[in-house]
């Protein structure tokens, strides 16, 4: 007779599959499993045989959900997964979330009392000798915010929260959420606005009151090969307060290679030799440490515009290096 313990690893990912989402349709279960629809019906009345609540749901295409009460087998991770979930965690507890330390370390040590004994001195080890360094300067995102804006994402669910925007003006939104993700430490949320019928981006600490509308959406297609891909292509082609342009004699991609942090700015290649570079921030300062960087490429290089500001902070800076290195020399 069958058990949990001799439960064979293609029902296992089907469970982890179901435990990972709200709902599933046949086609899509089958396409992750490399299965038939016939095969996926076929194991999800096996896991009904074990005692797993689940539950066949209606509509268009009709699909599955694992009911609530489910007592999933112990936790199998193989040897690269046990070290990749431990260093996520020691990598969380520097991360940009409010408090996660304490709960990353937590976390750790319940791991390795789950996990197969082979595993555990693997996880300790990384768990001792690793650590993160928390980086000055983050804003700090509430878990509690992060937690609600996933499952709204995980489950198709239209949500509404208090944005504060770059000029500090308080706005509700209410958005169709399609992915969180971080970049530079930065937590964003990236949405569908139906009051804008655009897509908009959103930075998780500026977010607050979050409150699930209950209702769900159909998924739009995103105007993206992926999520990080639109995050970064928005950034770029965003117009802020401040902003440069130069003509730099490099290729393009030497000045690409340059860019750090969450960079907004463009790069378009005059000739093999020769590019010309915009960037534009928030801060006459952001955009003065992205021209550093092409500065210090070594190349000539001609500024063709600059708002007031960053030309003033730029000269004043280029002349107090001048006179400190000046008098260095004396």
């Amino acid at each position: 007779m069958s058990t949990r313990k001799e439960m064979p690893g293609r029902l296992l990912r089907l469970l982890s599959l179901l435990q990972s989402r709200r709902e599933w349709s046949g086609h899509e279960l089958a396409d992750r499993l490399g299965v038939t629809e016939r095969t996926v019906r076929r194991d999800v009345d096996r896991l009904r045989s074990l005692d797993y609540p689940v539950t066949g749901t209606t509509g268009t295409a009709g699909g599955y959900r694992l009911g609530p009460g489910t007592t999933l087998p112990p936790l199998q991770l193989d040897d690269d997964e046990a070290v990749a979930v431990a260093l996520g965690l020691v990598g969380a507890a520097g991360g940009g979330v409010s408090g996660i330390a304490e709960s990353s370390m937590r976390a750790l040590a319940k791991l390795e009392q789950v996990l197969p004994a082979r595993l555990r001195p693997q996880l300790a080890a990384v768990s001792s000798a690793a650590a993160a360094v928390p980086r000055p300067g983050v804003p700090q995102v509430d878990p509690e915010v992060l937690a609600v804006l996933a499952r709204c994402c995980r489950n198709h669910e239209i949500v509404a929260f208090d944005y504060q925007g770059r000029q500090g003006d308080p706005a509700r939104r209410r958005v169709e959420p399609h992915q969180l993700l971080t970049l530079t430490w930065r937590w964003y949320l990236l949405a569908f606005d139906p009051s804008r019928d655009d897509w908009r981006t959103f930075r998780v600490d500026r977010i607050d009151a979050v409150t699930p509308a209950l209702h769900r959406f159909t998924p739009r297609v995103l105007p993206a090969p992926d999520a990080s891909t639109y995050l970064v292509e928005s950034f770029a082609a965003a117009q802020y307060r401040h902003s440069v342009r130069l003509t730099v004699q490099v290729p393009a991609e030497v000045v690409a290679d340059t860019f750090e942090g969450v960079v907004r700015g463009t790069v378009e290649a005059l000739a093999a030799d020769a590019c010309v570079v915009r960037f534009t921030a928030d801060t006459a300062s952001m955009v003065l440490s992205q021209v550093v960087s092409v500065v210090a490429l070594g190349a000539e290089f001609t500024v063709d515009e600059a708002t007031e500001e960053v030309a003033a902070l730029i000269g004043s800076v280029g002349e107090r290096l001048a006179v400190a290195f000046r008098a260095r020399g004396q």
